[in-house]
């Protein structure tokens, strides 16, 4: 079955799906993207999704092409059409098409609404089996790291130094020596003391929506952790580190830089905050269609 795509009110097969060549998001990443993670038919941390894409397009002041309402009937259309109940949504809008000019269209022109889906491996069974490696890498993005636009270049980058090096994530380190976080993904770790720390929120970080999740289950369950900058020197001291997004979950990295991450096993409170966030994809309330 050929896999549809939706662009611009109209499901299509994916192989026949365009976009303009005038289009601001080809010419100059004017845009924004989003990813939602599709659970038993059901939209993972759904109004989180939704609500950082609706910032996003504020902070670019870009129009809103449709409500909420609507965006959500066509990612679960889209779902339906390509019969799927489980697999990863991507959406992107951009500011449309226009005659090549940095400053925004003279006059306003509709903004240009692309989505796919496609399958992705099912949920891991368990945390043995999904650890993974990363590397360290300069962070050498933007400074409004907090919208998530489609202007990706530094994190591509950064992301194929991973692969080329045997890893799957690169932790990014600015200019100071201090951690903000993965290339994709946002970044925990448990220090030397046995702290659970992450970086707090501004404009260098992108507010992770598993991060948030993650948050609200720990407060929850009495799960305390600091919200406090760390240095490549403390990276290299952790107990435990892993990293949160919507692909990944909540996925164990063992190794750094070739590296053991403490004794270079999962560590107890990684463990347990995978089973925490496994339990929220596949059951909990919040997530009710």
């Amino acid at each position: 079955m050929s896999r549809i795509a939706y662009v611009n009110g109209r499901y299509l097969p994916q192989r026949e799906a365009a976009v303009n060549i005038e289009d601001r998001g080809y010419q100059f990443a004017d845009g924004v993207y989003e990813v939602v993670h599709l659970y038993e038919g059901r939209l993972i941390d759904e109004d989180r999704h939704l609500g950082r894409l609706e910032r996003s397009l504020r902070e670019l002041r870009l129009r809103q092409p449709m409500s909420r309402a609507a965006l959500r009937h066509v990612l679960l259309e889209l779902a339906r059409r390509n019969r799927l109940h489980d697999g990863l949504l991507y959406m992107q809008i951009t500011r449309g098409v226009a005659r090549r000019d940095h400053a925004f269209p003279a006059k306003q022109v509709p903004p240009s609404v692309v989505a796919t889906i496609r399958r992705i491996p099912p949920y891991p069974a368990g945390v043995e089996a999904w650890t993974a490696a990363a590397i360290t890498w300069p962070d050498e993005r933007w400074a409004r790291c907090d919208i998530k636009t489609v202007a990706l270049t530094p994190n591509v980058l950064a992301r194929q130094a991973a692969r080329e090096q045997g890893a799957l994530e690169a932790i990014l380190i600015d200019r100071s020596g201090m951690v903000t976080e993965g290339a994709a993904t946002s970044f925990w770790l448990v220090d030397r003391a046995g702290v659970l720390r992450t970086r707090y929120l501004d404009h260098g970080i992108l507010p992770g929506c598993t991060r948030d999740a993650l948050i609200a289950l720990m407060a929850e369950n009495g799960i305390e952790f600091a919200e406090r900058a760390f240095s490549r020197d403390e990276l290299a001291d952790a107990r435990e580190a892993f990293i949160t997004a919507a692909t990944t979950f909540v996925r164990p990295i063992v190794r750094i830089d070739g590296r053991p991450v403490g004794d270079g096993a999962v560590g107890p409170v990684t463990r347990l905050l995978f089973d925490l966030f496994a339990r929220h994809v596949k059951g909990g309330l919040r997530n009710a269609a």
